[in-house]
C-alpha cells in the first residue's frame, strides 16, 4: 500500500478527476422554494456540477437550451406548472427532464411523462437516491448526444425506419424524429432484439437499471404512447412497435 500521504493525495485527485468531469455538465433547476433549490443547489455543486436555477415556469422555459445535460422541474410553480413548461421546453431541446413533486398518483406522473419528462422523483426523497438519478440521465443524454466522427456506423433497419446507433438518431421515410433520451433507448432496445418480446419489467430492467415495482408499468405504456405517436402514421395499427397482448412489447 502507498503511504498514507500519497494514498490521500491519489484519493484527492481522483476527486478532482470526477469533479471536472461533472464540472462539464450544467444543470437547471426550476422550484419556487428557495430553500429546495438551494439545497439540491449544494447537492450538485457538491458533486462538482455547475447549477443555474429559476423560479416559475416562463424562467425555466426561457434558459432552457442545449448547454444543460439535465433540467430538473418543480410541478406547481407560479406563471407555468412544471407540466407545461416541461411541453414548451420540449419545443426547443431534448435535454433529459426530471421532475420533483409531491404529488404521487400515476395520473399525475402519466401526465409528466406524456409531456416529455424522462424520469419522476417523489418527495420526499433521499440525497443519495437524486443524485443516483441525476448521474444515470446524464449518462444516458450523454450517451444519447453523441455524435462520434465517423461518418457511418452500425445501423438498424425496420422497415421504413433507420435507426443510426452510433449518432444514437433515428428517420422516417427521410424524416428525423426527435426522440428523448428514454424513448431512443427503448426503441433501440426493441429494434436490436427483433421479434423477442419484452415484458414491463424487462423494459423497465433494462432502461432504468432500477427495481421494478408494479407501478412502473404506467410510465412504460406512456413512453410506448409517445413513440407511436412520433413513429407512426396510425398508432390503432402499428407499424413498428407491436403489442403482444398480456406479455409485453415487440418490433416484428
Amino acid at each position: 500500500l502507498p503511504h498514507n500521504k500519497n494514498k490521500k493525495s491519489y484519493i484527492t485527485a481522483g476527486r478532482k478527476n470526477m469533479y471536472a468531469t461533472n464540472n462539464c455538465h450544467k444543470i437547471l433547476i426550476a422550484d419556487d422554494d428557495a430553500e429546495i433549490r438551494e439545497i439540491l443547489s449544494i447537492l450538485l455543486k457538491g458533486e462538482g456540477y455547475q447549477v443555474v436555477t429559476a423560479s416559475d415556469g416562463d424562467a425555466v422555459v426561457a434558459l432552457a437550451d442545449e448547454m444543460f445535460s439535465l433540467i430538473i422541474l418543480d410541478v406547481n410553480m407560479p406563471k407555468q406548472s412544471g407540466f407545461f413548461a416541461c411541453s414548451e421546453i420540449r419545443k426547443k431541446t431534448m435535454v433529459p427532464i426530471l421532475f420533483l413533486t409531491a404529488r404521487t398518483q400515476e395520473s399525475d406522473k402519466a401526465m409528466g411523462f406524456s409531456a416529455g419528462g424522462d424520469d419522476y422523483l417523489s418527495k420526499p426523497f433521499s440525497n443519495a437516491e437524486f443524485l443516483m438519478r441525476v448521474k444515470a440521465l446524464i449518462r444516458r443524454y450523454s450517451q444519447y448526444g453523441s455524435r462520434l466522427s465517423q461518418k457511418s456506423g452500425p445501423i438498424l433497419y425496420v422497415s421504413n425506419m433507420v435507426i443510426n446507433t452510433d449518432e444514437k438518431s433515428v428517420s422516417v421515410d427521410g424524416v428525423h424524429i426527435y426522440l428523448t433520451s428514454t424513448e431512443y433507448d427503448i426503441l433501440e432496445l426493441l429494434a436490436r432484439n427483433r421479434k423477442k418480446v419484452f415484458s414491463m419489467e424487462n423494459i423497465y430492467n433494462s432502461i432504468w437499471k432500477d427495481s421494478y415495482l408494479g407501478t412502473s408499468d404506467n410510465a412504460i405504456m406512456v413512453h410506448i404512447k409517445n413513440l407511436r405517436k412520433k413513429l407512426e402514421k396510425n398508432t390503432k395499427e402499428p407499424r413498428y412497435i407491436k403489442t403482444a397482448w398480456g406479455k409485453g412489447y415487440y418490433i416484428d
